[in-house]
């Protein structure tokens, strides 16, 4: 059983932040916890791309982007994973430089300095090298760069279909049993 966080930021991809939710839902018995933490931009980017608000339907637990009591703030709740979906580049910079100014960006600090595992889906193109430097000190402190780039030799059919190459992608990084399309079965 794992006890995984979810940060959603503004960065555009909204869908990958909502499958992530279906998905962390329908594994719900692989999971002791799941909790959910949303930047102001991340509700508006949902509302505009996805037309809802159904962010928060999920059965999870919901934290304010500045709550600094959240039990994923700190080591000692014993968090298994973070994942950033979408992930901004703002937020990246902010992760790549230690700079603890929210709940998400504690987080990830938590993450990396307790060698658990940081997932970020980060959503940008193209790559500045500002971007791409922040993504190296990233890995270098041990988190994950799982760039938003879907799969096609699955054959998805439909924009849900390609982004959740992704997402499962991501489930099968924080160690989630997952049935999904795999190469050559």
């Amino acid at each position: 059983m794992k006890k995984i966080a979810v940060a959603i930021t503004g960065a555009s991809g909204a869908i990958y932040a909502r499958l992530l939710l279906q998905r962390l839902e329908a594994l719900k018995e692989q999971c002791a916890e799941v909790s959910v933490v949303m930047s102001d931009n991340a509700r508006y980017n949902w509302k505009t791309e996805l037309g809802d608000e159904d962010w928060n339907r999920f059965p999870f637990r919901y934290f304010e982007k500045n709550d600094f009591m959240a039990p994923f703030a700190s080591g000692s709740a014993r968090y298994d994973a973070l994942v950033v979906a979408p992930c901004s580049m703002g937020t990246l910079g902010r992760i790549a430089s230690g700079t603890s100014n929210d709940l998400t960006t504690r987080g990830a600090d938590v993450m990396l300095k307790e060698r658990k595992k940081l997932v970020l889906v980060v959503r940008e193109t193209p790559y500045s090298l500002v971007h791409i430097r922040n993504m190296e000190t990233v890995t270098l402190a041990g988190g994950i760069i799982c760039p938003a780039t879907p799969s096609f030799y699955s054959r998805p059919q439909t924009i849900e279909e390609a982004a959740a190459t992704v997402i499962d992608r991501v489930i099968d990084l924080i160690g989630l049993e997952n049935k999904s399309y795999r190469w050559g079965q």
